[in-house]
């Protein structure tokens, strides 16, 4: 059993420096085996931000937490033309990572980290055919019985992005991304992007997409939310079994929420009871 943690829309720049503490103390407190981080270190890309947000890794990475991170499109420059086009993740390599894709294995699971920023769809994402081999070369040497997760910051599917239920663009290039997921049998797809934490299963969304778990991260520290409060996500993964823990903020700190547990089966993952302590009964 691997523990994750998943952050995502940091947004340094925009964000609560009393929300980032809480965040890190909890990081602290589930002493997970991998921090994932699924992109929007930033707000507008600057300087200044990005060293915020290189801080925040190097206390994280202090304090004895492996990290696997990508950027997101708001760590691409927005006014900055001239960089946005030349050298569009030049300060994420600088601060954050010089990796764009990391690849990571954990006891039983193998986790890989796919860029999705463009400098042209400006905010939307998009995946490239040579990232589609990489992530099938990647994955078809992965140890035979691992769990396989691919982190992106934009999801693969249009998915709601407030109450009203209204939707968001799917990820550019989807079909080419779906065929893999399922060729591979990709067993979880972690993003951010949206602001809304949520799980759905891959085959209700797009039939063709197999019978992953789709884990999407709320934002952690931003103050820009949109119709619910921070979050994060804790999971604990085997080959066959997920438990989802989702973290709140309540204005003063964060709260866990009822772990949700998942178990995969013939044809994809489905929900099942969380097991209680047996001296809790």
């Amino acid at each position: 059993m691997a523990s994750l943690v998943q952050l995502s829309d940091l947004h340094f720049g925009a964000h609560d420096e009393e929300i980032v503490r809480a965040v890190e103390q909890e990081v602290d407190a589930a002493r997970p085996d991998l921090v994932i981080i699924s992109g929007d270190f930033t707000q507008r890309a600057r300087t200044e931000q990005f060293q915020r947000a290189g801080q925040f890794l190097e206390r994280l990475r202090d304090a004895g937490h492996e990290v696997l991170a990508v950027p997101g499109n708001h760590d691409v420059p927005l006014y900055d033309v001239l960089r946005r086009f030349l050298s569009p993740l030049s300060r994420y390599k600088k601060f954050i990572d010089g990796t764009l894709c990391p690849w990571h294995q954990l006891p039983g699971a193998s986790v890989l980290g796919l860029n999705t920023a463009r400098s042209l769809t400006i905010k939307d994402g998009k995946v490239s055919r040579e990232q589609i081999d990489f992530v099938r070369e990647h994955f078809d040497a992965a140890p035979k019985g691992d769990l396989k997760v691919l982190v992106t910051h934009h999801p693969l599917f249009a998915l709601p992005v407030d109450d009203a239920g209204i939707l968001g663009k799917a990820i550019g290039r989807q079909e080419l991304a779906l065929d893999v997921v399922n060729d591979l049998g990709i067993d979880l797809l972690l993003a951010g992007h949206n602001h809304r934490a949520s799980t759905h299963y891959a085959r209700d969304l797009v039939t063709r997409a197999g019978g992953a778990l789709v884990i999407q991260a709320g934002t952690a520290t931003s103050v820009r939310t949109r119709e619910e409060e921070q979050s994060f996500n804790i999971l604990e993964v085997s080959a066959h079994e997920v438990t989802l823990g989702l973290k709140r903020w309540t204005g003063s700190r964060f709260e866990a929420a009822e772990p949700v547990r998942f178990v995969e089966e013939e044809g994809g993952w489905s929900h099942a009871q969380v097991l209680k302590d047996p001296a809790e009964a």
